[in-house]
């Protein structure tokens, strides 16, 4: 082969190679590029997270205190194991359900949060065991050299103090789902939230704002010396933004008045009591029966727990007085009396024969409690007559009749704000028209006019309907809240009452309804008056609302009280200046006048047996 065509190879060749180094060197830059560039930010913040470690500090939750300054809610310290999931070992791990002799329950939570932490999420201490005893803290901390990836955080508890009290109205605390933290702001993992009551309708001025501290740990996930933190971090306060602890919450409820409630309903399996000032729509108490304990509910529920809770037949997590829609029964008379009294339908001193029914039809029977003979007004209110009333809604009209309601607040919420609470509901023409087989039919007016057939309110309702009798016709805004305060004792924001609007009802009309709601606790033909406590002046309406139809009876024994009679008593105290509104709802009761009334009206006077002992 010739020099020359040696010297042409060697070029091609070496032209060749020169090209494949070109193209490593490309392929090298551009994945350098990649890496510093491209992701030289996520590449960076995992190098920073094998030795970086961020904790979120939780804020101290605000307290919630009552109308005199008693705390209903506080927090006390505890001490919670936290993981941190990239540095927790198995070997940890074993040591862990060792030491603490965990569940099954509490080690499936583990193994769940573990399995969940992906990311940068493993870097972060998520909590594993919450409230440990002093004994446990101290196993935990002569063990802790050897549990890597574990930590022990000082923090609050939530203390409800009283138990179940007020418990539908404080609610209770329990952990964000993984779901609340990707939608919630300002949320993380074990966070705990408002879940029912106050607790959750004022969860951003209860729950504060949290803190971040940055520290350094070693491959085991353990905290380096300060020196070395000082050395990598700087200062402290580039290492540890504290806290911001919750305002406080003030209520409008007396602790003490709250118990007289709840000590009144102690003999029932399940019912509901509310408490209102008449001239300013405050609570002072509301209470649901069966209740439920909030320290249980903000821990770790067992199963076991949970199915006594939720498969309880008296409901104890619904909140009746809010989120419980009943017949109202004869206390809802009050409402077709002032409609017929505003538009002339009716002279208070008309008289119409009870025969102890009415008759519509060959087939329908509208039926009355007794035989009353000749009543008017005033005694179709003391002496609870439906055929004068099913004659007084025959004379109005559904939707007329509606319409007073819905002027006095039914058929839509209060306004409180809390628990989901229900409208109720007010049926009209148009609706039964709407939904029900063959439309409207005057039988559906008359069963509105006793408070039957689809007319439904909660206990709230009806309270600040007899608010709005007894005060002229101001139809209040309740509140449970009277201010909110910072933990110095600041006020932040406070709420004074508030009238939604003034009834479209006379001074004359409302005179007549008031005298009568007085005799039926202190007229002998009254329906309360057996039940009357001497020396307690007050007025008020039963109210025995039917639940199953004729001839339905119980399928088994443990059924027979579901077809028992719901039992109310709305009312008012003193009649002359009245104070207070109570309204006591009996679920399947029964007698109103035997069941209902008694325990409104035991509630009245030790109300003011509590005031006179304050000096009131």
């Amino acid at each position: 082969m010739s020099l020359g065509k040696q010297q042409t190879d060697f070029g091609k060749r070496f032209k060749y190679l020169m090209w494949i180094v070109v193209a490593i060197f490309a392929i090298m830059v551009a994945r350098l590029f990649q890496l510093q560039i491209v992701e030289g930010a996520t590449y960076q913040r995992k190098a920073e997270n094998n030795f970086l470690h961020k904790s979120i500090i939780a804020p101290v939750r605000g307290l919630i205190e009552d109308r005199n300054g008693k705390v209903l809610v506080h927090n006390r310290p505890s001490y919670n194991v936290y993981i941190i999931p990239r540095f927790f070992t198995e070997k940890s791990y074993a040591k862990l359900r060792s030491l603490l002799k965990l569940d099954d329950e509490q080690i499936h939570h583990i193994e769940k949060r573990i399995i969940a932490a992906q990311g940068e999420q493993r870097y972060f201490s998520l909590p594993a065991v919450r409230d440990i005893d002093r004994n446990q803290l101290a196993i935990l901390e002569t063990n802790l050299a050897q549990l890597s990836g574990v930590r022990l955080v000082a923090e609050t508890k939530r203390i409800y103090p009283y138990g179940p009290l007020a418990a539908h109205v404080l609610g209770y605390l329990n952990e964000v789902s993984a779901g609340e933290v990707k939608r919630l702001k300002g949320y993380h993992e074990g966070d705990r939230i408002g879940r029912y009551g106050v607790e959750r309708r004022w969860e951003f001025y209860l729950r504060g704002i949290p803190g971040l501290e940055r520290y350094v740990v070693d491959a085991r996930g353990r905290k380096k010396s300060e020196a070395i933190q000082r050395r990598l971090l700087g200062s402290v306060k580039k290492r540890r933004f504290d806290p911001r602890p919750g305002y406080n919450l003030v209520l409008t409820l007396d602790a003490d008045v709250q118990k007289i409630v709840e000590r009144a309903l102690r003999w029932h399996r399940s019912g509901a009591a509310v408490v209102v000032q008449v001239n300013t729509g405050r609570i002072l108490a509301m209470a649901s029966k069966p209740s439920f304990d909030p320290n249980m509910l903000s821990g770790r529920l067992s199963r076991e727990q949970a199915r006594k809770l939720y498969d309880n037949p008296y409901h104890p997590m619904l909140d009746k007085v809010l989120q419980g829609s009943y017949f109202p029964g004869s206390t809802y008379k009050v409402i077709p009396a002032v409609a017929a009294l505003e538009e002339r339908l009716v002279d208070p001193s008309e008289i119409i024969y009870c025969k102890g029914y009415i008759e519509f039809g060959k087939a329908s029977k509208f039926r009355c409690s007794h035989v009353h003979g000749p009543v008017n007004l005033h005694y179709a209110i003391v002496r609870s007559c439906n055929v004068f009333f099913y004659r007084m809604a025959e004379r109005i009209g559904m939707d007329r009749m509606a319409r007073y309601a819905r002027d006095f607040g039914l058929g839509t919420p209060t306004g409180l704000g809390l628990n989901s609470e229900t409208g109720g509901f007010i049926p009209t023409k148009a609706w039964y028209n709407k939904n029900m087989p063959g439309g409207f039919r005057i039988g559906n007016t008359l069963n509105s006019g006793v408070g039957q057939g689809n007319v439904l309110v909660t206990p709230l309702q009806l309270a600040m309907v007899y608010a709005a009798i007894a005060n002229g016709g101001k139809l209040y805004l309740p509140q449970i809240v009277d201010r909110i305060e910072t933990p110095d004792g600041q006020v932040v924001q406070d709420f004074p009452q508030k009238i939604r609007r003034r009834v479209q009802v006379s001074p004359k009309t409302l005179n007549i309804i008031r005298s009568a709601l007085h005799e039926v606790i202190n007229d002998p033909l009254g329906t309360a008056y057996d039940a009357r406590i001497p020396g307690i002046d007050a007025s008020g309406k039963t109210g025995t609302a039917q639940v199953a139809k004729r001839g339905m009876s119980a399928k088994n024994r443990s059924d027979w009280w579901r077809f028992m009679d719901h039992a109310w008593f709305a009312s008012y105290a003193p009649t002359s200046h009245p104070q207070i509104v109570v309204v006591v709802l009996i679920e399947h009761g029964g007698s109103a006048a035997r069941v209902a009334a008694p325990v409104a009206l035991k509630i009245i006077r030790d109300y003011f047996a509590l005031m006179k002992s304050r000096g009131h």
